[in-house]
């Protein structure tokens, strides 16, 4: 198999052991599950079928930020508590995992159930000369790290406006360099605090990311990834402070997921042009969602536009009407697809040339996550 990785920029073999230990950021759970989420989940999933086919064994970690800015403003503007809001939304989010038919994560962890493990962390990290404590926050300091940027490749000026896009807080006084990052802060008064040797409060953005790999995972990753934009700063910032804390190579293979538009701008909770997963599966076979999002390349950009889900459901109709049919060697050609860079859309393109000619494609859609054998349809 060979994958695309975002810090050697290159497509390149990924050969991994038996075990396969891999972390997915997840969701920070005040909203409903979108089409963006959904296309960078599922290629995770279907990396992960691919590699059990191939004999290997997963162990997938996907994180839930429930300690974080945008949940507690959420909870503010409803009036209601944060875990609550959390519980709900996670129970919505995994309802439409399953609807998809992901593969369950090995584990998928709170932040809250890792402050023992973050405080542990900082602490570590402090130790070792590469955090700063003041005003009753702990910072990260880059400029202890040669090699902060290395995971990204971005510009000093992109990292900032970047930082600045994405909740960096470049501006604060406090700060060191532009660039350091939150370990730790204090918290506001609505919000949760827990006691720590520099000052009581919670957790920033990355740490928890970092604590949870270690706990769940151990040092060393053989992949890690998300959407695209969380190459920087919070995976650039997570191998900084993981490698800062252990001594060792953090992450393997860098892969990273492509954003999914809508209206000409990304799919974003705070532009609101969204496309909502379990809108869809009401109106659609899920198993049409899936075949939606796979026909296109995991590390492309896509617009969604209204001819797609009947497109998809055109082509799930077709692939179930071949249930029967001839036999092939169309597995194997759909397993080289995948293992070129997960190339779904060749996959996809021989599966319809297949059905078209009248060859059975149950066991590569299969390979797929799309199961031709049971009837689904919305729900």
């Amino acid at each position: 198999m060979r994958l695309y990785d975002t810090a050697r920029r290159d497509v390149v073999p990924f050969t991994p052991s038996e075990l396969v230990l891999m972390y997915t950021c997840g969701i920070t759970p005040y909203d409903a599950t979108h089409l963006g989420h959904a296309s960078t989940f599922l290629f995770y999933d279907i990396l992960q079928r691919r590699l059990i086919d191939l004999g290997h064994t997963v162990r997938c970690v996907r994180n839930v930020t429930d300690v974080d800015d945008p949940l507690f403003a959420k909870a503010r503007e409803l009036g209601v508590h944060y875990l609550d809001l959390a519980a709900g939304e996670e129970a919505r989010f995994n309802r439409d995992m399953e609807a998809l038919e992901m593969l369950p994560a090995y584990s998928t962890p709170r932040a809250s159930s890792a402050i023992t493990d973050i405080r542990k962390f900082i602490g570590l990290v402090l130790d070792r000369g590469f955090a700063y404590a003041v005003g009753g926050s702990v910072y990260f300091d880059v400029t202890k790290v040669p090699t902060f940027g290395e995971v990204s490749h971005y510009s000093h000026e992109q990292m900032l406006e970047f930082a600045r896009q994405r909740g960096g807080n470049v501006d604060d006084p406090q700060k060191r360099n532009p660039l350091d990052f939150v370990l730790w802060h204090p918290s506001a008064e609505d919000e949760p605090a827990w006691d720590a040797t520099w000052g009581a409060g919670r957790p920033g953005w990355h740490i928890e990311c970092s604590a949870l790999a270690l706990r769940d995972l151990g040092t060393t990753i053989d992949l890690h990834g998300g959407g695209s934009d969380l190459i920087f700063p919070h995976h650039e910032c997570e191998r900084a402070q993981s490698e800062a804390a252990t001594g060792e190579i953090f992450v393997k293979h860098w892969m990273h997921v492509a954003m999914v538009f809508k209206d000409g701008e990304k799919m974003s909770k705070s532009l609101g042009n969204l496309v909502f997963v379990d809108q869809l599966r009401t109106l659609w076979d899920p198993r049409s969602i899936r075949i939606a999002i796979i026909e296109h390349h995991y590390r492309k950009e896509w617009e969604w536009d209204e001819a797609l889900m009947p497109r998809s459901s055109a082509r799930l109709a077709q692939w179930v009407a071949s249930v029967g049919g001839t036999q092939s060697d169309l597995l194997d050609s759909v397993r080289a697809c995948l293992d070129n860079d997960l190339d779904t859309p060749s996959a996809l393109a021989l599966i319809d040339a297949a059905a078209a000619a009248g060859v059975d494609v149950s066991a590569s859609a299969a390979l797929l996550g799309v199961e031709l054998l049971t009837p689904v349809g919305p729900r």
